[in-house]
């Protein structure tokens, strides 16, 4: 076999939840190894260890592609980048429509990693097999930690919402009037109110000294729960129903709480990250857009250009044209996070800069949307956002915004 200057090991690992399969190759073709590895310390080590032997034997720089790149696959991932591997995360979307362009004669695990030894080999000749091989750059580390921070914050926040939207129609079966003291479950005096004692028809009978001495509520509020004693009144349900209402709110105390405890440690973390900083100076983005935002991009250089950055972001749709039709269509490579945090920074942002409250207006008159407009207002602040980073500076504001503060 002839070996050249640009020749590399590949290694090709087909992730699964317990057990992954490793065939290791070189550029030129031909299976060097195979083997499998269990999901344990040993594994890995097993796995460097056979990585190594052929290293030693044709001193080459090693190439490793993984599915579950940042799920499944870790810590295995994080352990090939600390040995000097230059890693490949495996896009699955794409992988797809390349096995269906070169199907397999059957799907195994040690067919999956073959599959991906060719596209090794065809990733300089074939755009498609270029696409499904995608090289994972280092990231800060800040960045990389506000991505978990925040991950883990929006994990609380949706399980919060869930049961708030939970508690509501609860509340209105067991008692409609007792929601309309607060309006809202989200109230924490309202929850402290729920949970004070240990059966929801108590509730009623509470005197002024025991609602003081509930958490939050004060004179004002007190005034509106005398009102609802007067004419409270329970369903049937509150005996079997009363409890578990009682048990999500105590469970919304503690989401808020924590929830709060997470806010510090990213606003922590977001002292450390550049591109947190940066996005923050735009008005409206704010602590927790931001820091997502930083978390989910990790580094600028992952993107070959603009467009790919507002794609991956959400916030461009790709061109849907056939004959005489022209339209648009969302793309699937697009990191929801980002997506989400962006729709809710950039519906901030246009409340604080009057230009992009005017865009907004316009797009609205033209027939477009609500979210459609928020997008496109999106589009243009993707590009801001793309331009600060690249030059490693903050937003700048319009300059008639700042001559009229200065007035």
């Amino acid at each position: 076999m002839n070996i050249n200057n640009s020749s590399h090991i590949q290694v090709a690992v087909d992730i699964g939840s317990r057990e992954h399969y490793v065939a290791i190759g070189l550029s030129e073709g031909g299976i060097l190894d195979e083997f499998s590895i269990p999901h344990t310390p040993a594994g890995f080590q097993s796995f460097f260890s056979r990585i190594e032997r052929q290293e030693r034997l044709y001193h080459l720089p090693v190439n490793v592609a993984m599915e579950g790149y940042n799920g499944w696959a870790r810590p295995l991932d994080s352990q090939v980048q600390k040995h000097g591997y230059q890693l490949y995360n495996v896009n699955n979307l794409k992988l797809a429509r390349f096995k269906e362009i070169f199907p397999a004669p059957a799907k195994s695990d040690s067919i999956d990693a073959h599959k991906m030894l060719e596209l090794f080999q065809l990733q300089d000749h074939l755009p498609l097999a270029k696409g499904v091989l995608q090289a994972v750059l280092p990231v800060p580390v800040a960045n990389q930690r506000l991505k978990r921070l925040t991950r883990r914050r929006r994990q609380l926040t949706n399980e919060k919402i869930a049961l708030q939207n939970r508690i509501q129609p609860d509340l209105q079966a067991i008692c409609p009037t007792l929601l309309d003291i607060t309006g809202s479950v989200d109230n924490l005096w309202f929850l402290h109110f729920l949970t004070c004692r240990d059966d929801m028809v108590k509730l009623v009978r509470l005197q002024s000294k025991s609602l003081y001495a509930v958490q939050g509520v004060g004179k004002r509020y007190i005034n509106f729960i005398r009102d609802w004693q007067k004419q409270a009144e329970f369903s049937n349900e509150v005996e079997e129903v009363g409890p578990m209402i009682q048990e999500d709110a105590r469970r919304l105390l503690a989401l808020v709480t924590s929830i709060k405890v997470m806010d510090v440690k990213i606003n922590q973390q977001m002292q450390a990250s550049v591109y947190a900083q940066h996005i923050d100076s735009i008005p409206g983005f704010g602590l927790v857009c931001s820091s997502e935002l930083a978390g989910e991009i990790g580094t600028l250089e992952r993107f070959p250009k603009q467009s790919s950055f507002s794609i991956y972001i959400g916030m461009a749709p790709l061109d849907n044209q056939s004959g005489a039709y022209q339209g648009t269509k969302s793309p699937k490579h697009v990191n929801t996070r980002a997506r989400k945090a962006m729709m809710t920074a950039v519906c901030r942002h246009m409340a604080c800069v009057p230009e992009s409250r005017a865009y907004y207006d316009k797009k609205r008159s033209e027939g477009k949307t609500h979210n459609k407009a928020i997008r496109a207002l999106g589009r243009h602040i993707s590009r801001v956002i793309w331009s600060m980073l690249r030059h490693d500076r903050d937003y700048i504001e319009p300059i008639r915004v700042q001559m009229k503060t200065a007035a």
